[in-house]
């Protein structure tokens, strides 16, 4: 069974290289999402990339691809996985096989009338690390203490910042959008 030592050692060359050129600031990162007419399915498009995202048959779906909420499990997950990969190779820890397991939950509730206690988000989020590693445990601490520190998702979950968001018509209408009430159209 191949196992994930010699990805790390490439994974360590190639920080090693980078490390050696300076950034050149923050790198821009864009997604565009559309629904699709008839099934309301929802495109992402990420660079040259598409993931299909859908609702359950029970919110008006076709279960066509995970639901925004079970996406934002798997955005961790992937995250926590990389960079457990990263710092392993930074920190040299061999690691023979890695998987991450996130659970969270997510109470539909909060989208009816008069649920005011419920949370309209994703809660409880959690991740279990399954790694195979002849690392001491003090070494393993390390790398999970280190993953903990810089995971971009797991941070942006845990200390969320402001989103702004803005409407533009596209298609022909009246203006609604605040501060457009009385204004030619």
């Amino acid at each position: 069974m191949s196992t994930l030592r010699e990805y790390l050692s490439h994974k360590r060359a190639a920080l090693l290289a980078r490390h050696e050129t300076p950034s050149s600031g923050p790198v821009p990162l864009h997604a565009h999402v559309t629904a699709e007419g008839r099934s309301g399915v929802r495109r992402i498009r990420i660079r040259d990339f598409q993931i299909i995202s859908d609702s359950a048959p029970d919110f008006a779906g076709y279960d066509l691809g995970p639901g925004s909420p079970e996406l934002q499990a798997g955005v961790l997950g992937s995250c926590v996985t990389h960079i457990f990969l990263i710092k392993a190779a930074e920190l040299e820890v061999p690691v023979d096989s890695l998987e991450v397991d996130v659970r969270a939950e997510y109470d539909p509730r909060a989208q009816q009338p008069g649920e005011t206690g419920v949370p309209v988000y994703p809660q409880n989020f959690r991740y279990e690390v399954l790694l195979d590693s002849p690392a001491s445990d003090e070494e393993l601490a390390r790398l999970h203490a280190e993953v903990e520190r810089v995971c971009p998702i797991l941070n942006l979950i845990r200390s969320p910042q402001e989103i702004s968001g803005s409407i533009v018509r596209v298609g022909g209408g009246h203006p609604v959008a605040a501060g457009l009430e009385g204004r030619p159209s």
